[in-house]
This record gives structure tokens, sequence and C-alpha cells, in this order.
């Protein structure tokens, strides 16, 4: 990521298959970041980034948010999804698994564990938190907002781990009964 002159212009890489959902049918998913947080987005497919320019009257917290919705798209996440970010409430993460796999059988192996047999696994983090998860390439991004994302990274990092998916099933329900009912004033 590159900060243009006085944070004005930030250039995100996005993953080359997903420039086209970053732009969407007639641009309209483009057209909606640009609208939604005041900046203008340059698209350059052909060494894969998209550099945000601010518009007059937005803020850097507007830069900012634009390059994690790019961001989530580039990591796998449905345009719907990554439009979450467009809450001051939520944030992205994500798991870097080059950092963790040895090879690529591990990366395999570490995979199929967090997505779960027919997604059950992802499904169930998803259900017990409130955050979306993403199993794309050589990563897993979380989008939710903090606790979600906290407890969802948690549940993730288990698993990679090597802990039983009931385990970590459990580790989820406790939190969530222990969360229930209890109200942010």
């Amino acid at each position: 990521m590159h900060v243009g002159p006085l944070h004005e212009e930030l250039r995100v890489p996005v993953e080359p298959k997903r420039l086209g959902v970053l732009i969407g049918n007639k641009g309209q998913v483009k057209k909606r970041i640009e609208e939604s947080l005041n900046v203008k987005l340059e698209v350059d497919s052909e060494n894969s980034f998209v550099k945000i320019r601010l518009k007059e009257g937005a803020t850097v917290i507007d830069l900012l948010r634009a390059k994690d919705i790019i961001t989530a798209i580039s990591y796998g996440f449905s345009p719907e999804r990554a439009f979450r970010l467009l809450d001051e409430s939520q944030v992205l993460d994500v798991i870097n698994l080059k950092e963790i796999a040895k090879n690529r059988e591990d990366m395999k192996r570490i995979k199929g564990r967090i997505i779960g047999k027919e997604g059950k696994a992802r499904t169930m983090i998803e259900d017990l938190t409130g955050a979306y998860i993403s199993v794309y390439d050589k990563y897993v991004a979380i989008i939710g907002d903090y606790e979600q994302v906290r407890v969802a990274r948690e549940a993730v990092m288990m698993l990679i781990r090597g802990k039983q998916h009931r385990t970590v099933y459990n580790f989820l329900r406790r939190w969530r009964a222990s969360t229930k009912g209890v109200r942010l004033y």
C-alpha cells in the first residue's frame, strides 16, 4: 500500500481475479464505493491495483474505509458483505496462512479444517459469532465488529493449531451464551 501526498491517495493491490467483482456489473460496485465514501477509484487492471483519491469534503477515514472494502473484495468477500465495512463499528482482519503453513499440503489441510466438511466449520463460526469469514487463496479474512472478529479469529486459530472442531464449537457456544442478553448502552 502506498500513501500519496498529504494522505489524500492510496494505492491498494487487488487480486487480478477479483478486479471484475470490484468493478461490478456496469461499474455498479465501484460506483457505490465512490458515492458512499466520497472518493474516486482508478482501476489499473494491467498492474492489478486501485488508486483511491479523496474528493472534496472527504476525510482520511473515508479513504481508509474504501481501502478496507477493496481489500475485503480482493480477499474473496462478495461486495454485499464487504459493504458491511461502511458501518464504522465494523472491522476487517486478515490471517496470512503463508506465515503458518509449512508447505502446500499443510496449507490445503489448514484451509480444509477452517472450511470444514461442506462448509460446516466456517458456517458455524459465522453463525455463532455474527462475523463473516472468507477463506481465499492463502488468507482468511474476517469482517465483523471488534468482539465478533476477535472471537472468530481465535476460533480459526484454534482450528489451525489442531483443536478438534467440537472443542472450537463449544468455545464459541460458551462465548455466545456469555454475551446473550448483554446490552451495550
